[in-house]
């Protein structure tokens, strides 16, 4: 198992940007593949971007490609979403996720999450 815990998260006008974080303890963070999601009110768990476990490979949504920025620093335990040019549609509470295999765009394949972090975009 892996521990997470996001932060960064806060209230934005439109067209701004937020860094989140996601901070891993446990065992090995290298050997986990990681993905953030988003639940906006009223609507399912939607993905947003994922990192394989060597850094060197993204999956974005298409509502975020362009805009957001996944990474990951293996020797630090952590995972970042850049967020840019944000707009009232991506408020929602962001969670980072961890799966201890490839990457997946299923909110139900992974077995490890955090508690989540509310972003809040004004118009």
């Amino acid at each position: 198992q892996v521990q997470l815990v996001e932060s960064g998260g806060g209230l934005v006008q439109a067209g701004g940007s937020l860094r989140l974080s996601c901070a891993a303890s446990g065992r090995t963070f290298s050997s986990y593949a990681m993905a953030w999601f988003r639940q906006a009110p009223g609507k399912e768990r939607e993905f947003v971007a994922t990192i394989n476990r060597s850094g060197d490979s993204r999956i974005y949504a298409d509502s975020v490609k362009g805009r957001f920025t996944i990474s990951r620093d293996n020797a630090k335990r952590t995972v970042v979403l850049q967020m840019n040019s944000l707009k009232p549609e991506d408020t929602a509470v962001y969670s980072c996720a961890a799966r201890s295999v490839d990457v997946s765009r299923r909110p139900t394949d992974y077995a490890n999450w955090g508690q989540g972090t509310q972003v809040t975009v004004s118009s």
